[in-house]
């Protein structure tokens, strides 16, 4: 395809590598440039009150580790913000979707990535939302194509019976930047966790080659199609 603009709208720092990292390598690769958003700041949800000021250290630690991950999978822009990590749904819907229209108008994406609804996690449930209010087709908006991703210890925690189950019918294949995702999560060596927990390197090296093996490739990252205006 032509060279494009692609936007990624995560939660949390991790989100962004965790759900499209590969993709993103693969596409940065391909000539297209990629921008990432990341929402909430993704710390104090650590602690019972949310208190930013004590935890500037960590704040300030996590942003250079983002910065590091996304030179990694080659990123053309990383802006981060600061809404309250896991009390989103306590934010105005309107200043979220403020800001992603903000980074929609600033770099015109064809496609834009986001967080699958029926996550667990209460945080990508709103930025999915979020993300639909301010991609809603009038006409000349840029985004053309919307893509949900799945991001490993959220996504396949919600039971189906619980809600909308992720059911992934768009694939890109990543067998030639799977290792850049993975040295990309390196990078966050504080939200990563040991394997047998899905947010493990060994895990989410497993999960690109099953998704991949469920196509025929090597190894790929699973999406659902939201919508595509051709």
């Amino acid at each position: 395809m032509d060279q494009q603009s692609v936007l990624v709208v995560a939660a949390h720092p991790d989100d962004e590598v965790l759900g499209c990292g590969g993709t993103i390598a693969r596409l940065t690769d391909e000539g297209h440039k990629v921008h990432v958003l990341i929402l909430a700041e993704g710390i104090t949800s650590r602690s019972i009150v949310r208190d930013r000021q004590s935890k500037t250290e960590d704040l300030s630690a996590l942003g250079s580790c983002a910065q590091k991950a996304n030179a990694i999978v080659g990123s053309a822009s990383l802006k981060m913000c600061d809404f309250p990590d896991n009390r989103m749904d306590t934010v105005d819907m309107l200043d979220i979707v403020k800001v992603i229209e903000g980074e929609i108008l600033r770099h015109k994406p064809q496609t834009l990535f986001t967080h699958h609804r029926g996550d667990v996690n209460v945080d990508h449930t709103v930025i999915h939302d979020a993300v639909i209010a301010a991609c809603r087709p009038q006409p000349q908006h840029p985004v053309r194509q919307l893509l949900f991703f799945e991001v490993a210890s959220s996504t396949e925690w919600r039971p189906p019976a619980s809600g909308s189950s992720f059911a992934p019918n768009y694939f890109y294949s990543i067998e030639s930047s799977l290792a850049r995702k993975l040295s990309a999560l390196a990078e966050y060596p504080g939200e990563m966790r040991a394997f047998p927990h899905p947010r493990s390197i060994a895990a989410v090296e497993y999960l690109a080659k099953w998704r991949g093996a469920s196509v025929g490739v090597a190894a790929a990252e699973a999406f659902m199609l939201g919508r595509a205006i051709l």
